[in-house]
């Protein structure tokens, strides 16, 4: 779809690697159906502009924008809830389409593995632009305590097919394995600003989720 507002920046972004105009299409189509899914209430079109936005708005941080660009299109491309294995199918949708244009293979594995790491929010290596991206990743965290809660129900809404019996102590689980990392943000700016905020509205949620 042309005309929506993500698809200049899908086609700007894409078109630098491909002629192809209907490769350009089908691929932003692809993209528009699946974040476009019934059960997204979070993981949806909203939180791929979210984080484009925080490229734009830290670009001078980033050395890669494309492949953050990128990574950020495809990094919830498959998200299914009752799978396990959605950031590596998503990373296999990104390598199969970028495979059909001309962007670089070393730079087209750099996509696949920033993707993937959105499972375990890890960087071992260090990489100062994956760090960037985790940290986009995870700003809805530090949001102000009613936008938190929103998200926070929308999760829950996306994991509508499953009892609080099964919800509430894996959900628990997950916010739990952020407080028990050294800090939640990886760049020293979000680190500064964000942590604390972020360790209290997850406190908040662990405590409503215990009641």
């Amino acid at each position: 779809m042309k005309s929506h507002p993500l698809f200049y920046v899908w086609e700007s972004l894409v078109s630098n690697y491909t002629n192809d105009e209907s490769l350009v299409q089908e691929g932003f189509n692809s993209i528009l159906a699946h974040y476009s899914e019934s059960h997204r209430y979070y993981h949806n079109l909203d939180h791929v502009q979210t984080l484009l936005v925080f490229i734009d708005e830290y670009n001078h941080l980033v050395h890669d924008l494309e492949a953050l660009q990128l990574a950020v299109f495809f990094h919830d491309i498959i998200y299914d809830v009752q799978r396990a294995d959605n950031e590596e199918r998503s990373a296999l949708v990104a390598t199969q389409f970028l495979e059909q244009t001309s962007y670089p293979a070393e730079k087209i594995a750099r996509v696949s593995a920033y993707i993937r790491a959105t499972k375990s929010h890890e960087n071992p290596d260090g990489d100062t632009d994956l760090d960037c991206f985790l940290d986009f990743d995870l700003f809805i965290l530090s949001g102000p305590e009613r936008m938190y809660q929103t998200y926070a129900k929308n999760i829950r809404k996306e994991y509508g097919i499953y009892p609080d019996t099964v919800y509430v102590p894996g959900r628990k689980k997950i916010l739990q394995y952020f407080l028990d990392q050294p800090s939640i943000y990886k760049t020293a700016g979000f680190r500064e600003r964000f942590d604390t905020v972020a360790k209290e509205n997850i406190h908040r949620e662990l405590e409503k989720l215990s009641l």
